[in-house]
């Protein structure tokens, strides 16, 4: 019986440490959502203090939104696991009641045979009439045993009480939780109908302006059209430069072969022809990218292994455009090559990882610096004073130039991953923040 309750006690214990974990977890993640709320905010505040409505803000407001309903969601969460406990909790309180039941109807039976041998004389006779001094010395053993076996047995009621009177005050204590975290929840559904009501707002402001907004999509859309093809066509010149100095190094090497090969005088026809002294060679395979060589296979290969852990272009930002589809208002949306970070304007633009600067373009007012790293690309869009030039070998954390307003007035860079086949989802490639 002791070992069943050590057991109990032992298995109620491990599954409360797994539980109260598992809220630590979700603690935490409430706290970041608050923190990325937080951050949200700061920027909606200062675009609107800056500018009238526009397709940013309805891209805050919609972010808080979503960041408020994953709060919600980890609250519920936190309710079902509370729930759980209490479940669990009242469980284990029915099992110690029917336990302590059972120890006590055993216990009152020990006691009434105790009571109604509890003469000496009945003690000693049952010793006495034993058949041998060793069936005496067992019935001796016996009774001490069974005396010992009493005493285990009011322990046992008393441990089991314990445990009893624990569980009942965790049940309290879990009790008084969820009532927190219900009034929590409370707070953040008030807060959600808030922010509801201001996104409204600022989408039926941003349908007042109608037309002018959709010339600034419309110039967005071209923006982002150029730096794309500005892109390709970095990747294409580059492309056709390595395969003109694989062409020019592989004719340098047949001319050099050519030389040190031998002739002789073929004697029917009078004619030179060279004798192969070489052995022959496999048929070479088809490299995995024209733009990779000696040179630069280490660099694309350290480029490649860090996908996932680069540092991000900017100290600190924060996603306005993702990579792929974007919602731009209630039936607009515009597809991003790469990911536009917020950040303040003139904050520090940096190279994420070593290369060498491919291209520099100037599109309308802004500069656009383009990086290689073997056969990927990383560009840097809607940045100004640029502090490189092209063909110069830049290092990790080097700073390339200072962000730019876009045309929405806010502070902003553009940033894109890429190689021959074509753009990638920058999120991919950068550490998560």
């Amino acid at each position: 019986m002791v070992k069943f309750i050590s057991a109990t006690l032992a298995l109620i214990l491990f599954c409360t440490a797994l539980t109260a974990q598992t809220r630590e977890e979700l603690e935490r993640q409430r706290a970041q959502y608050k923190k990325e709320l937080e951050q949200t905010e700061k920027m909606l505040n200062e675009n609107k203090s800056k500018t009238k409505e526009n397709f940013v803000q309805w891209k805050l407001i919609n972010e808080k939104v979503n960041i408020q309903d994953k709060i919600i969601n980890n609250i519920n969460k936190d309710i079902n696991l509370l729930d759980n406990s209490m479940i669990g909790i009242q469980r284990d309180i029915n099992r110690y009641n029917r336990l302590l039941d059972t120890l006590k109807q055993e216990y009152a039976k020990s006691m009434v045979y105790a009571y109604k041998n509890r003469s000496n004389y009945d003690f000693l006779n049952f010793i006495f009439s034993a058949g041998s001094f060793n069936d005496a010395i067992k019935r001796i053993a016996y009774l001490k045993s069974y005396r010992s076996y009493r005493e285990m047995q009011g322990e046992n009621i008393l441990r089991t009480q314990d445990l009893r009177k624990q569980r009942i005050e965790e049940m309290a204590g879990t009790k008084q939780k969820k009532n927190m975290v219900l009034s929590e929840k409370d707070k953040e559904l008030a807060k959600l109908e808030t922010q509801k009501q201001e996104k409204d707002k600022i989408l039926n402001n941003l349908k007042k302006q109608g037309k002018e907004l959709s010339v600034q999509l419309a110039a967005k859309k071209k923006q982002y059209t150029k730096v794309t093809n500005a892109i390709n066509a970095a990747i294409k010149k580059a492309s056709d430069d390595a395969r003109k100095l694989a062409i020019k190094k592989a004719a340098e090497e047949e001319k050099r072969n050519a030389a040190e090969n031998p002739t002789v005088k073929n004697n029917n026809s009078g004619v030179k022809t060279p004798v192969i002294t070489r052995t022959p060679k496999e048929p070479a395979k088809a490299p995995e990218s024209v733009l990779l060589n000696a040179e630069n296979r280490v660099l694309n290969a350290n480029f490649t292994n860090n996908r996932g852990a680069l540092p991000w272009p900017v100290d600190k930002g924060y996603i306005l455009l993702h990579f792929g589809k974007n919602q731009m208002g209630e039936k607009t949306d515009i597809v991003v090559s790469g990911i536009s970070v917020a950040t303040d304007v003139g904050s520090p633009v940096k190279a994420v990882f070593d290369g060498v600067v491919s291209s520099i373009v100037y599109i309308e007012e802004m500069q656009v610096v383009i990086l290689q790293h073997g056969k990927y690309f990383s560009t840097y869009s809607n940045i100004s004073g640029v502090t490189v030039q092209r063909g110069q070998q830049v290092k990790m954390g080097q700073v390339l130039g200072k962000a730019m307003a876009n045309l929405e007035g806010v502070g902003a860079l553009d940033f894109y991953i890429s190689d021959e086949k074509g753009n990638q989802d920058p999120e991919r490639w950068l550490r998560n923040r």
